[in-house]
């Protein structure tokens, strides 16, 4: 299987020099995640990475280890990353006239880190680069460190290429609709009435502080859920954060647990959870959601579903694509030129 990615990847590699000798000018796209550990062993220095190098308490490390396991071991954020850059890669040298495009991947804590990346960018010597975090929903905390880290890596690589940041593409009109759809396909599956089932919308949570600081992040998940029910044609749904770390401060709520248990209260029978924050099987999706939200629900007699996640599927490579080509629903910024 290596082998097999490998060759693969060595003649994407042959086909990117000839494509380069038959058009005037070279542009990148770095796609950026958070990073995953690839195996048990990797996640305590992982965790070490989160935390700036401060040392995780034994028992923070077992309990991630525990929730790696539950999920066999690993999750393939890195895989359909890679994957989703291939496919995007593609796609934008289909149209791309007498310009080459080149996609790479960056992690923020693990490898390939983003400056890994960077040094690959520096070294092609490309003329353009845009930098697109995997996060639909800017906040100064979560999108903000990517910005970071990747004005940095340049910095300490002297990069000169003129580089635009996407800060946050939430609002791209084939992301709602994509978004949308899976909502429609879900309730398909649910065999329930959709007036019967309680759509929650999820994202990741951060410490509360930030509402305090004047970040947007809330309003925009205000916003962009709101878009995403009127496109599925839902009138009623809740929104809900998860994924809180256990920092002893408060983070953003309601909890989806709590939300959840509302659902409960109010005599519901069905909720169908849409983690429109992320857009792919991570360990958010695959542990908090479908092992705990899943639990919690079905110990309260509330069936349980989610919305399948975007992944490396067509229609999200495409709003990849209309996001980096028009800029359509995104916020762009520049970082040097």
């Amino acid at each position: 299987m290596c082998s097999r990615v490998e060759a693969q990847r060595r003649a994407r590699a042959s086909e990117r020099e000839e494509r380069r000798g038959d058009v005037s000018g070279l542009k990148g796209v770095l796609l950026m995640a958070y990073g995953t550990p690839e195996h048990l062993s990797e996640v305590e220095p992982y965790y070490r990475d989160i935390l700036g190098g401060r040392e995780p308490s034994p028992e923070a490390v077992a309990t991630l280890v525990e929730r790696y396991r539950a999920v066999g071991g690993g999750t393939p954020l890195l895989e359909i990353t890679r994957s989703v850059a291939d496919l995007l890669e593609q796609r934008l040298n289909r149209d791309g006239g007498d310009v080459s495009w080149r996609v790479y991947v960056g992690m923020k804590h693990w490898h390939p880190y983003i400056a890994e990346a960077v040094k690959s960018i520096v070294a092609d010597g490309l003329d353009e680069l845009v930098a697109l975090p995997l996060a639909p929903h800017y906040s100064r905390m979560s999108t903000g460190g990517y910005r970071d880290a990747v004005k940095r890596s340049m910095a300490q690589a002297s990069s000169s290429q003129p580089t635009w940041f996407i800060e946050s593409w939430h609002a791209n009109p084939q992301f709602t609709a994509l978004i949308a759809q899976r909502i429609r396909d879900a309730l398909v599956r649910s065999n329930a009435a959709p007036p019967d089932v309680e759509v929650l919308f999820t994202a990741h949570s951060l410490p509360a502080r930030i509402i305090d600081e004047g970040d947007r992040y809330p309003e925009e998940l205000a916003e962009s859920a709101a878009a995403v029910a009127q496109a599925a044609g839902i009138a009623s749904w809740r929104f809900a954060y998860q994924s809180a770390a256990k920092t002893g401060t408060p983070w953003l709520r309601p909890d989806i647990l709590e939300s959840i248990k509302q659902i409960a209260r109010e005599g519901g029978k069905n909720v169908l959870v849409v983690p429109f924050g992320f857009v792919c099987d991570h360990l958010e999706i695959l542990f908090d959601v479908d092992i705990t939200a899943k639990r919690a629900a079905e110990d309260l007699s509330v069936r349980f579903s989610r919305i399948e996640m975007p992944n490396n599927s067509p229609d999200f490579v495409e709003a990849l694509y209309d996001i980096v080509a028009s800029g359509a629903g995104a916020r762009v910024v520049g970082l040097s030129g």
